[in-house]
């Protein structure tokens, strides 16, 4: 069944729930994603209720942000998780402090016949303890619609080994990769092995972060040894890829977004070109010096295969709602897939919002899309039984 446009929800508000904040390193980008989605939804479709989560893990309602919220003021560039303590696991519902119980979507959205809003949960954390499962299995355990892949797909594409497992048994195309644990550093030799298997320069990742956090370039062993320590810092699982290309030649980096449940679809794709030696933290997200071209300039069937890819790789990771397919575009004409972020950044200069507008899909009317896949997935699964 086509979800390109899925169920309509224009018949009557929806409180959407806007999670943000968390307890992984991303927690401060997550602010800023949050600040920007609830400052572009449409207030006379949504009752916006700004939920954050602090770094020790205690969920509050952001206070100030409804404030400004209820009465058109413009919002902070970061919201501040601050505010009354709330339980979500209380009796009745998500959220009970806040609302009554969310009303059970069974069926087409105007369908209940009851005045209470249709609750959409919009989980904008990055990272571990936000984007990997945890929060979806909770939203799936309190039976209400959210925005983005559920528990499997989440958990997948945050281990970036799992997910190169996945990928690599796919077919999919890969930089060549090693998997290693923190145990694994105490073996002898070990990062005379990396170099020999991967080559002299080597990328080193923690396999549960995003927004290139623990992220180095190594080119040597003691550069190596340093990386692994400081990827160390983040996970116990490592990932070590090949790096492609040489200093002689440049290797294009490549972004495609894709929306979508069972019939995803992918956006114009878009080039980073990086500042600094590859696209790390800074790059992103406090120099800003990195360019951003959309659409990247290929040729046509280059950019056909790279959304084609972007596709196979959201599908095959079993992704759902919207996802990031980050790749490669190697000297010599390959196409490699680097990661997917299952919750890609919302924030200003964020690739994914970015690459929708070029695709006729503006920032509003993409949340209100999400929403309505959030809805369209949940219906559909309602349907099944459960046991007996």
């Amino acid at each position: 069944m086509p979800d390109s446009r899925p169920v309509s929800t224009s018949s009557e508000r929806i409180r959407l729930v806007v999670l943000f904040g968390g307890r992984s390193a991303e927690h401060d980008i997550s602010r800023v994603s949050a600040s920007h989605v609830m400052s572009a939804v449409d207030p006379e479709r949504y009752e916006v209720v700004p939920v954050g989560i602090t770094r020790s893990g205690e969920w509050r309602l952001a206070e100030r942000a409804a404030e400004l919220l209820g009465t058109g003021a413009e919002l902070p560039p970061a919201i501040d998780v601050e505010g009354r303590t709330i339980d979500p696991l209380g009796p009745g519902a998500l959220l009970p402090d806040i609302a009554p119980p969310s009303r059970q979507v069974s069926g087409p959205v105007s369908g209940n016949g009851d005045d209470s809003p249709v609750t959409v949960v919009f989980p904008v954390l990055h990272g571990p303890n936000g984007e990997d499962g945890t929060v979806q299995g909770l939203l799936e355990m309190t039976d209400v619609p959210y925005v983005g892949a559920g528990v499997l797909g989440s958990a997948v594409a945050m281990d970036k080994a799992m997910a190169k497992t996945v990928l690599d048994a796919a077919g999919i195309p890969q930089p060549r990769w090693r998997s290693i644990t923190t145990d694994d550093l105490r073996s002898a030799g070990l990062v005379g092995d990396l170099l020999d298997e991967l080559g002299p320069v080597v990328f080193v990742k923690p396999a549960n972060m995003g927004s290139s956090i623990g992220v180095s370039r190594a080119a040597d062993a003691a550069e190596l040894d340093a990386a692994l320590a400081d990827a160390a810092r983040y996970d116990e699982q490592i990932v070590v890829e090949e790096c492609i290309g040489t200093a002689d030649e440049r290797v294009r980096e490549l972004e495609c977004g894709v929306i979508g449940n069972r019939s995803p679809r992918a956006s114009t794709v878009g080039e980073i070109v990086p500042a600094a030696e590859f696209y790390d933290y800074d790059d992103k997200y406090r120099d800003g010096a990195a360019r951003t071209v959309i659409p990247a300039e290929l040729s046509d069937g280059v950019a056909e295969h790279v959304r084609d890819l972007a596709v196979r790789t959201f599908a095959a990771l079993r992704a759902e709602g919207l996802a990031r397919v980050d790749m490669f575009l190697a000297p010599d004409g390959r196409v490699l897939v680097n990661e997917i972020n299952t919750m890609p950044g919302f924030t200003p200069i964020s690739m994914f919002p970015q690459l929708w507008a070029a695709s006729g899909l503006p920032y509003r009317e993409l949340v209100d899309e999400l929403v309505g896949l959030a809805i369209e997935r949940h219906v559909r699964r309602s349907r099944f039984e459960t046991g007996r």
